[in-house]
C-alpha cells in the first residue's frame, strides 16, 4: 500500500510540475473577453475619427461653386500664415478670368502638362497614379506626382500642402464630390483662377499681369507653356527664367499641343 501511494503522489507531484506557468482552462475562457477590448476599443476611435473627418468635408461649399466664384483658398489662408511666422508681409494678387478669355493655347498648354486624361477620367487617372509609384520607388524618392487637376483644384480650394495620409483620403473625398457637382469646364476654369503661380500669386491673370505685363486673354503659346511649366514648383521657378529646366519643359509642352 505506502509503495502505491508513493507513487500515486509522485503523479501528482509530476502534474503540478508540468502545470507551472499554465493558466486554469476555466480562468483562460473566463477572462478571455478582456483581449478583445483593446482591438474593439480601437475601431471605434478610428470609426469615429474617420467619422469626424467626414463630418468636416465641405459640403456646402463645393454645392456653391457651380455659380459661386471662391473668394478665397486654403492655400492663400496657408502663405499668409507662413509669411506671418516668418514676419514677412504678403499680398495676394487673386484676379479673377471667365474660361472664355483664356485662350485656348494656354489651356491646351496646361491640360498637356498637368492631366492628359482630364477629360476621359472621373477625377482620378489610376493609370498616372501607378505610374508615378513605380517611377518612386525606382528613384527611391518622390520625382513624379500623379495628382489629376481635379484633386489639385481640391487641395488647392479646401486643404493644404501636407503630405499627411488623412489630407490625402480627404483630397480624394473632395475630388469626388467635384467631379460629381461640376463639370470639366468649370473644373478647369475654377482650376486656371485660383493655382498658385508665384508668391503671393494666384490664377492666370494674375500670373499673366505680373510676369508677362498682359492680360491672360493676350498669351502667346510659349507663354502658355512656360506658365504651365512651372506650375509644380511656382515658388522655386518663374516661366521667365532661362534655364535648362523652364526651356527643356516649355519645349515637351510645345511638342505635346502640337499633336493634339
Amino acid at each position: 500500500m505506502s509503495s502505491r501511494r508513493r507513487q500515486r503522489g509522485q503523479i501528482r507531484s509530476n502534474r503540478r510540475l508540468w502545470n507551472i506557468g499554465q493558466r486554469p482552462k476555466a480562468r483562460t475562457r473566463r477572462f478571455r473577453w478582456i483581449r478583445k477590448i483593446p482591438f474593439k476599443l480601437l475601431l471605434v476611435v478610428v470609426a469615429l475619427f474617420l467619422g469626424f473627418e467626414i463630418l468636416t468635408l465641405p459640403f456646402m461649399a463645393v454645392a456653391r461653386l457651380p455659380s459661386e466664384n471662391p473668394a478665397d483658398t486654403a492655400l492663400m489662408q496657408q502663405r499668409i500664415e507662413e509669411a506671418k511666422d516668418q514676419g514677412k508681409p504678403l499680398r495676394i494678387d487673386y484676379r479673377w478670368v471667365p474660361l472664355s478669355k483664356i485662350p485656348r493655347h494656354v489651356r491646351m498648354a496646361v491640360l498637356v502638362a498637368e492631366d492628359g486624361a482630364f477629360f476621359s477620367h472621373a477625377g482620378v487617372d489610376w493609370h498616372e497614379v501607378w505610374e508615378s509609384v513605380e517611377t518612386n520607388w525606382e528613384e527611391g524618392r518622390i520625382v513624379r506626382g500623379g495628382s489629376t487637376i481635379t484633386q489639385q483644384l481640391a487641395k488647392n480650394l479646401f486643404l493644404s500642402t501636407s503630405r499627411d495620409p488623412i489630407r490625402k483620403l480627404k483630397e480624394l473625398l473632395i475630388t469626388w464630390m467635384l467631379e460629381a457637382r461640376l463639370t470639366k469646364k468649370r473644373i478647369l476654369e475654377l482650376y486656371l483662377n485660383i493655382i498658385e503661380w508665384g508668391p503671393g500669386m494666384f490664377g492666370i491673370e494674375a500670373a499673366a499681369q505680373r510676369h508677362f505685363h498682359k492680360p491672360a486673354a493676350r498669351l502667346t503659346r510659349e507663354e502658355g507653356a512656360r506658365l504651365a511649366a512651372v506650375i509644380p514648383s511656382p515658388l522655386r521657378r518663374r516661366p521667365t527664367d532661362d534655364n535648362d529646366y523652364v526651356n527643356k519643359k516649355t519645349q515637351v509642352i510645345l511638342k505635346r499641343m502640337s499633336t493634339r
